[in-house]
């Protein structure tokens, strides 16, 4: 073993042990070695291989990093994810990875050493550097295994890399262009409007899918995604994205200390989710800025409670109205195909609940709490029924 590679090791134990001095008097001596910068990148990649091997995907390492450590740990992680992955052909990394990488903007931006290069685009000092990828690695080689969601780098063949019935991009632009329009214009109607117009794509887009995978040689199997649940206020955050998945016919299960959900469905419902999610998270963000803050009588902030009952108000009702428009979509479908939609429909929810004991054999339910606070529960309902909706609301 090397010096550089001892000296990392030891770094490791130290951060196990939580003995700081042990740790900075590591990360010195290594500071001071010029074989330091390969020794770590190279640490760094063979774990990163490692949580590819666990089920880990590249937004999942890179959002674990930044929530556990720093920001900055983050666009380390982003950096020397996109190192690992020149590594591989490009017809054996499944698309989904692909998008993770664009959505981070990883990319090897540096030419010679990557900490010398992450240094000088930092303006730090070495110590402060290494230190830093000694962190990241502490964390990633500590990271427990994960349900695989797609073939890890090198595995995915061209043949099944494609999403079956997965929405265009074309539809996809569209429907999020509407939905951005929503979020930006003061205007209710104009809102309603936008957003309507983008039910009506996802609706039938999601239905005719379904009706696709019965024909003869159109079987579609679950799939799933990782979806990040930020603090603060991550519990009605939670059950927002469960509700939403439940009105599209998908399941949630929340990894509440690696701060993301795994939702499982179907490809077109599972896009679907995950943009409606992120439009009703800014409107009722929106909705709770402009609620100003809350007292008590004596003058002591109520803002945590009343922001607390807010979005777990503006979750309940959500998904309440969510419901009754799925009930309307899938009626109104029915009508105009001529066929009772209700039995397809009922038989896809049935495979994503088998591929969820599949994959989460111990799932345990516990039930949900929060703070009540009764302004904020009225003004988090009054949201909801203003909010647009992006699911099956017609």
């Amino acid at each position: 073993m090397s010096k550089a590679n001892e000296l990392i090791g030891t770094a490791l134990e130290a951060l196990t042990r939580e003995d700081e001095a042990a740790f900075d008097s590591a990360a010195a001596f290594l500071a001071d070695r010029d074989d330091a910068d390969h020794a770590l990148v190279e640490a760094v990649t063979r774990a990163i291989s490692g949580l590819w091997r666990d089920g880990w995907q590249p937004a999942d390492v890179v959002r674990i990093a930044a929530r556990r450590l720093t920001d900055w740990h983050g666009r380390a992680a982003a950096d020397l994810i996109a190192w690992e992955l020149r590594a591989y052909a490009p017809a054996t990394v499944d698309d989904r990875w692909r998008d993770q990488l664009a959505g981070l903007e990883a990319a090897v931006w540096w030419k010679g050493g990557y900490l010398a290069a992450r240094q000088e685009r930092d303006g730090a000092g070495r110590l402060v550097t290494v230190s830093g990828a000694l962190e990241l690695l502490g964390l990633l080689t500590g990271l427990p295994r994960l349900e695989s969601l797609s073939p890890r780098p090198g595995a995915a063949r061209p043949a099944v890399r494609a999403r079956p019935h997965a929405v265009s991009e074309k539809t996809f632009t569209r429907v999020r262009a509407l939905l951005a329009k929503a979020e930006s214009t003061p205007y209710e109607a104009e809102a309603e409007t936008f957003t309507s117009a983008a039910q009506s794509l996802m609706a039938k887009y999601s239905i005719d899918a379904a009706m696709l995978a019965e024909r003869p040689g159109g079987a579609e199997v679950p799939a799933g995604i990782r979806v990040g649940i930020d603090a603060p206020y991550e519990q009605p955050k939670a059950v927002l994205l469960n509700l939403i998945a439940e009105a599209n016919r998908c399941r949630v299960i929340w990894s509440k200390e690696l701060g993301f959900a795994t939702v499982l469905g179907f490809w077109a419902d599972l896009s679907w989710v995950e943009v409606l999610f992120t439009s009703l998270l800014v409107q009722a963000q929106t909705a709770l800025v402009n609620s100003g803050t809350k007292k008590h009588g004596a003058g002591r902030s109520r803002n945590k409670a009343f922001r607390q009952s807010f979005l777990s108000a503006f979750a309940s009702r959500i998904g309440e109205r969510l419901a009754e428009a799925t009930a309307d979509a899938v009626a109104q479908e029915s009508a105009g195909r001529g066929t009772d939609l209700v039995p397809v429909l009922a038989a896809r929810e049935q495979e994503v609940e088998q591929a969820v004991e599949r994959m989460f054999p111990n799932l345990v339910s516990h039930s949900v709490r929060t703070s009540w606070d009764r302004e904020g529960w009225a003004a988090g309902r009054t949201a909801a029924d203003e909010a647009s909706l992006g699911a099956r609301d017609r």
